[in-house]
C-alpha cells in the first residue's frame, strides 16, 4: 500500500497529485491511440470524450492506491 503523502525536497504532495499526473501521461496515449485508429470519428463531442477519459483514468489509479 502506497503513503498517503510522499516527502518530494521536504514537501509532502499528496499521492493523488502523483496519480493525477501519471493519469495524464497515460490518457495522452491512450487518447493517441484512439486519433490514430480513427474512433473518433463515432464519437459524437472528442473533448467531453477525453475529460471523461482522463477522469475515468484518475480515478481507476486513485482507487487502486486508497483501496
Amino acid at each position: 500500500m502506497m503513503p498517503r503523502e510522499i516527502a518530494i525536497l521536504d514537501a509532502y504532495i499528496p499521492t493523488v497529485v502523483l496519480m493525477c499526473i501519471i493519469g495524464a501521461a497515460a490518457t495522452w496515449a491512450v487518447d493517441r491511440l484512439l486519433a490514430y485508429t480513427g474512433i473518433f470519428r463515432f464519437v459524437w463531442h472528442p473533448a467531453l470524450f477525453r475529460a471523461s477519459l482522463l477522469v475515468c483514468i484518475c480515478g481507476g489509479l486513485s482507487l487502486a492506491v486508497y483501496r
